[in-house]
């Protein structure tokens, strides 16, 4: 049921070796960070608050917050990288 709704929704899933970790690796750091550094500080009145909170946080995240395994770049600056090293390949 659950891959069938993925595939409705034209989402791939995600499908690692069992026991390994690293396909969440990445997906599992962000929530942690997201979870620290604002949901568990705020309190939300509506589900709509918490939603456009949670889309200013991602979008912080991504274009501000730099981050030491990307060599102190942003997620943002370290796509455009590897963007600018396909095309010249």
């Amino acid at each position: 049921m659950f891959a069938t709704v993925l595939a409705e929704l034209g989402i791939r899933q995600s499908l690692g070796r069992t026991g390994i970790c690293y396909d969440n690796a990445l997906s599992g750091s962000f929530v942690a960070s997201y979870k620290k550094e604002l949901v568990h500080r705020t309190t939300y009145p509506t589900r709509a608050h918490a939603r456009r909170d949670g889309i200013r946080y991602i979008h912080w995240y991504n274009s501000t917050r730099i981050h030491s395994a990307l060599g102190y770049t942003t997620p943002h600056e370290k796509h455009q990288t590897c963007l600018e090293t396909q095309e010249a390949a």
